[in-house]
């Protein structure tokens, strides 16, 4: 079956061990993104709501918290286990989870921003020569031929999804070059997001089903439209017909996969925090849409969704905060 011959690489980047820094997987730095996104979210709620400013920005703060310690940690790993990094970054799945690394770099840029342009603007031009090079490798490795289809799960999709966020934290940074940079990124992700859904949708089809700890990732299908949406309107600088378009494709996608995903036969893992930013991205979506149209029945939906939000990510940090202390987020 397919999902035991993945199984069996990404444990092959993992070996069995005792609890060790060499097991920290790449893919925890979702819970960045997840956490950065909703604190976005939570200030376009207190823009447009009214809700208090505080809780955005603790939720931002705590972002940025969690962003030090797992990148220390992963400092820590690379500085004593190179080899596993290495091993890590060339996985055809693992791999592309380094595109989280730029992603959370990029949305930290944006939850600082009110607190210190210059640092906001340091912060989001080295993730977008970052990101831009990971593209790069990530196109190159797929026209070196000879991928295997199999290997095309939503985690593709995070180095596209990456280049729309430079795009969805760029949109106020003042130097002269930014918005030629960010219709590059544009671009790119958005081509890049169109080849790679396609991709992946034709082997989640016609292939095995990936195996049950990937499952959290199908949430991933949800982050090209609703980013999407987010780059879409921050590039024309209004909400049109085309941006409801791939709004409302993002809010099916996630009725979709949603049911899929949030289910108790699936066990946790840090792999579930691959659900937050798309999610994330959902909600602020939802808001913006919401604020535009001012309709009653869609406030509702953006509330409920960042209701949703909040407590989805509440329960992850709680479960992974758990394993933690216990040891078994070390251990592979």
């Amino acid at each position: 079956m397919q999902s035991t011959s993945l199984d069996s690489a990404i444990a092959a980047v993992h070996p069995p061990a005792g609890a060790s820094i060499r097991n920290l997987p790449v893919n925890l730095f979702a819970s960045v993104m997840g956490l950065a996104g909703l604190a976005l979210a939570w200030r376009l709620a207190h823009g447009s709501l009214g809700v208090p400013a505080f809780v955005g920005e603790a939720i931002g703060a705590f972002a940025l918290a969690v962003f030090m310690l797992v990148g220390l940690g992963y400092l820590a790993k690379f500085a004593m286990h190179p080899q596993a990094v290495q091993a890590e970054f060339q996985h055809p799945i693992a791999g592309n989870f380094f595109g989280t690394i730029v992603i959370s770099v990029l949305l930290l840029s944006a939850v600082i921003a009110p607190y210190s342009a210059p640092i906001a603007q340091a912060l989001w031009t080295a993730s977008t020569l970052a990101t831009f090079v990971l593209g790069f490798v990530v196109v190159s490795r797929l026209l070196a031929g000879r991928v295997d289809a199999r290997h095309a799960v939503p985690a593709w999709l995070i180095p596209g999804v990456a280049t729309l966020d430079i795009v969805v934290t760029g949109g106020q940074m003042p130097m002269a070059w930014a918005g030629e940079i960010n219709l590059l990124a544009g671009a790119v992700g958005a081509v890049l997001a169109l080849v790679l859904f396609t991709l992946i949708v034709g082997r989640l089809v016609h292939q095995e089903p990936m195996s049950p700890g990937m499952t959290p990732s199908l949430m991933i299908l949800v982050a090209p439209f609703a980013v999407g949406f987010l780059a879409y309107t921050h590039l024309t600088g209004g909400v049109d017909r085309f941006a409801a378009l791939l709004f409302y494709f993002a809010l099916f996608m996630f009725a979709v996969v949603a049911p899929k995903v949030f289910r108790p036969s699936v066990k946790f893992s840090p792999a579930w925090w691959a659900i937050s930013f798309p999610m994330a991205a959902l909600v602020n979506a939802a808001l913006k849409y919401a604020e535009l149209r001012a309709n009653g029945p869609l406030w509702v939906l953006a509330v409920l969704l960042l209701g949703v939000l909040t407590v989805a990510l509440a329960v992850l940090t709680v479960r992974t905060l758990r394993i933690a202390l216990n040891g078994k987020l070390l251990r592979a």
